[in-house]
């Protein structure tokens, strides 16, 4: 007998039995939608926070007080929060002394402001910037209309403004408002520029911000948090080309060792983090979300697979007649192995099928829910079907064994 009669008759013994095939596929579909269903998830949502944090462009990277990604502990946010702000001369230095870099940008951001114009006004929720040209090409968020700010609304403070989409869209629908004069918190401000329009699956809003020069940001708001502690520049930095970026990430780090006055055997008192590094942390923080997931799931299946396993012996007892009278002409031990086996295999697979299609649309659930997009982790559906084989062979090897061993005449008698 050749193996594709074999999986013929393993799939007519199955589909024989449908209920008791059924009940047993549920325990392998449920381990394997579990593993599918959170890895599907996981991958819905690092795919778009992974988009998200890559708001920098591939050679910039951000020297700054704050870690990455925020700190992990109370002693560590203690830690970070006694550091000494970087300023605009830190920025400065940079730009003087770091020769594989041509744009350093500074940033300085408040919360929970008004713009208005005439009688329209917006959310008491806009958030401003005060940046240095460099802004939009560090962040890879470009003017729509308008122009950029200039080295020259910075030096002598101009008292201009780039409107994210949002503000510009609520403020201005019909008119172009470009050299229109808004009132920020009601100092008055002549728009210059707008930002295209850039959302956020995440629920935050890369449109409801707006740029002024940094000299003005800081002339009129506080450079000190209510606790007493002063405001910290976010320097970002450009590296000229991608093959220079680790070079300008260890001399800006020498540099601002230097300028903080920083002894050989003291750590860095502030971060240097890039796209890729954020990443990472991210990655770091749901391993132990992955390992869970696939242990659960793990464990299911191994259920799952004593069912398997049970179902079969009970199938090689009903079937001992057939196994008789196959070995009486001329079957031999390994044909009813590999028929039993198969049978094994193929309903475990069969559950690791459904599984994984019922996995991919709960994790995908969050699509109807948010601006996510679909995500299909192929790798993880072979990982599951690996598996199911894994525990179709394990599991169905005892029973396929059994039957293997019977002998002939006293299965012909088996009543």
């Amino acid at each position: 007998m050749g193996f594709s009669e074999s999986i013929k008759m393993a799939f007519t013994a199955i589909w024989s039995h449908k209920l008791r095939s059924f009940l047993t596929l549920v325990g392998i579909i449920a381990g394997v939608a579990s593993i599918i269903g959170v890895m599907t998830g996981i991958s819905v949502i690092q795919n778009t926070i992974e988009s998200e944090i890559s708001v920098l462009g591939a050679t910039t990277f951000q020297v700054q007080k704050w870690a990455a990604g925020g700190p992990h502990s109370e002693e560590e946010m203690r830690k970070i929060r006694n550091r000494r702000p970087t300023t605009v001369a830190h920025a400065k230095a940079i730009r003087e002394n770091v020769a594989t870099v041509d744009l350093v940008g500074s940033e300085l951001w408040d919360y929970n402001h008004t713009v208005k114009y005439r009688n329209k006004t917006t959310n008491p929720n806009v958030v401003i910037c005060g940046g240095t040209p460099e802004y939009a090409p560090n962040n890879t968020h470009y003017i729509a209309n308008g122009r950029n700010m200039s080295n020259e609304d910075v030096k002598i403070g101009r008292r201009v403004a780039i409107l994210g989409h949002a503000i510009a869209q609520k403020l201005f629908p019909w008119t172009d408002p470009i050299q229109k004069t808004v009132k920020v918190d009601g100092r008055k401000f002549t728009v210059i520029g707008v930002f295209e329009s850039k959302k956020s699956a995440l629920g935050g809003n890369y449109d409801n911000y707006l740029l002024i020069p940094i000299t003005e940001f800081k002339e009129i708001y506080t450079m000190q948090y209510d606790d007493g502690r002063d405001r910290s520049v976010n320097i970002t930095v450009r590296a000229r080309s991608n093959e220079v970026l680790q070079d300008a990430i260890a001399e800006t780090r020498s540099v601002m060792r230097r300028e903080r006055g920083l002894k050989p055997n003291e750590e860095d008192d502030f971060t240097i983090f890039t796209n890729e590094s954020q990443v990472k942390t991210f990655n770091q923080t749901t391993a132990g979300i992955k390992v869970g997931a696939f242990v659960i799931g793990i464990i299911a299946l191994i259920v799952a697979g004593i069912g398997i396993m049970n179902i079969m012996l009970v199938s090689v007892t009903e079937r001992t007649r057939e196994i008789g009278i196959r070995k009486a002409i001329g079957a031999k031990r390994k044909n009813i192995l590999l028929q039993f086996l198969l049978e094994a295999v193929i309903l475990s697979n069969i559950g690791g099928v459904l599984g994984v299609l019922v996995g991919f649309g709960l994790g995908n659930l969050l699509i109807l829910f948010t601006d996510f997009t679909v995500s299909i982790p192929l790798p993880w559906a072979v990982i599951g079907l690996l598996f199911c084989t894994m525990v179709g062979l394990t599991f169905g090897y005892w029973p396929a064994h059994k039957a293997s061993l019977l002998r002939p005449i006293e299965s012909l008698r088996y009543e």
